[in-house]
């Protein structure tokens, strides 16, 4: 059955909700809704690419093995050049290196300044695309008065724990709060930074251009409005987000976006520069007002949907509250098949996802997160072969 069909009596049953969270992930949101819609309409989806290849309506996966156990609170992944790994810990601010083969841990070193309370904490990681030259790591992270980036340089020549230069803070003033406090930073294949941000449970925010919160901003990466951007002098890229939380390009190089909903549905999007994406004014899809509506939606106990990775022609979306990884199949920008579930239940809550190359997928759990009782080296890094 297609997520996104809604009965009549789901609809009236909403109306009896009160304000909650969809990743389990605490607080109700704050304001009044009472944004109207801006000028900017949805435009409609890219054309298609001729020549594309629509990927099979059903998918396998097949857990090649496990990497690496006993991670504590991890958050953000990243792949280094030569096949290990860096996780980051969102509740501890630490960064650790992850041997590929072995799965021996080695922590680089604590972020300074990093504030962890309720969702905030040491959140996504991204390797400069200099890395190889500069040896930067960039890092979104709470800090006492802000949601912030910065960049710090991974030096392999110091003893573990110091391997980690100052913070060079590139981006801040991003709104904080005890929920929705975004944290996804990627770079695209234009090189510049993407970063999904939340509305922190205050809705206007979204809606305010003005505003950083419930916003996809793109950046260059020293921290600048990327040139082109839809809006002069802005970082938003997009708006009308709720709690953007993953970040993906298909083969094409056109965005897609994972994020929480509210009561009702939450939302994967095809992402067009300077879209209104609905919220709070809209939840999954809408009727009229200009809003962009989502390729597909969940119910909230389906999903919580966290990473996001593209592999094989289709979106894998990683779910917390759902504790299932999620096949969407492309064909352009909409989906070519119904979503197809896969791990339900075996891993516990599922946080991020990360491609791996060719049919290959890393694969992040989120049990130490504080939203179930963890066993014993439950936090771990799984190998996915996916089709």
């Amino acid at each position: 059955m297609r997520h996104r069909a809604v009965t009549a009596v789901l609809a009236a049953a909403t109306l009896l909700l009160t304000a909650g969270c969809s990743s389990g992930d605490g607080g109700t949101a704050g304001g009044d809704g009472g944004a109207t819609p801006t000028d900017t309409t949805a435009r409609s989806s890219a054309p298609e690419r001729t020549g594309e290849e629509t990927p099979p309506a059903k998918g396998s996966v097949k857990v090649v093995r496990t990497v690496a156990t006993g991670l504590k609170s991890p958050w953000g992944l990243a792949p280094l050049p030569g096949g290990d790994l860096l996780v980051s810990s969102r509740d501890e601010a630490t960064i650790t290196r992850i041997d590929g083969k072995t799965g021996e841990k080695t922590e680089l070193g604590e972020v300074p300044g990093v504030s962890p309370s309720g969702e905030g904490g040491l959140l996504g990681i991204a390797l400069s695309p200099e890395y190889a030259s500069d040896h930067m790591i960039y890092a979104y992270f709470t800090s006492a008065s802000d949601n912030r980036i910065v960049r710090l340089i991974h030096d392999e020549r110091k003893p573990a724990g110091e391997r980690l230069g100052a913070p060079d803070t590139v981006f801040r003033a991003i709104p904080k709060g005890v929920n929705h406090n975004g944290g996804r930073i990627a770079f695209g294949p234009d090189r510049l930074l993407y970063v999904g941000t939340g509305e922190t449970g205050d809705t206007g925010l979204s809606q305010d251009k003005e505003s950083l919160g419930g916003k996809i901003l793109r950046l260059t990466p020293e921290g600048e409005p990327a040139p082109g951007n839809p809006f002069p002098g802005s970082p938003v890229y997009s708006y009308g987000h709720r709690n953007v939380q993953g970040l993906a390009w298909d083969g094409e190089q056109r965005l897609f976006a994972s994020e929480f909903g509210q009561n009702t549905w939450d939302e994967l999007n095809a992402i067009e520069p300077g879209d209104n994406y609905g919220w709070p004014d809209a939840e999954g899809e809408s009727d009229g007002g200009g809003y962009h509506d989502p390729i597909d939606q969940w119910s909230t106990d389906e999903a919580s949907p966290s990473g996001l990775a593209y592999a094989e022609g289709s979106l894998w979306m990683a779910g917390l509250r759902g504790e299932r990884l999620w096949r969407i199949p492309l064909k352009g920008t909409e989906a070519s098949a119904d979503p197809q579930s896969f791990l339900e239940g075996e891993y516990g809550r599922l946080r991020t996802v990360v491609a791996a190359g060719d049919d290959k997928l890393w694969l992040v759990t989120s049990n130490t997160d504080g939203r179930r009782t963890p066993k014993e080296g439950d936090d771990r890094i799984l190998e996915l072969q996916v089709s």
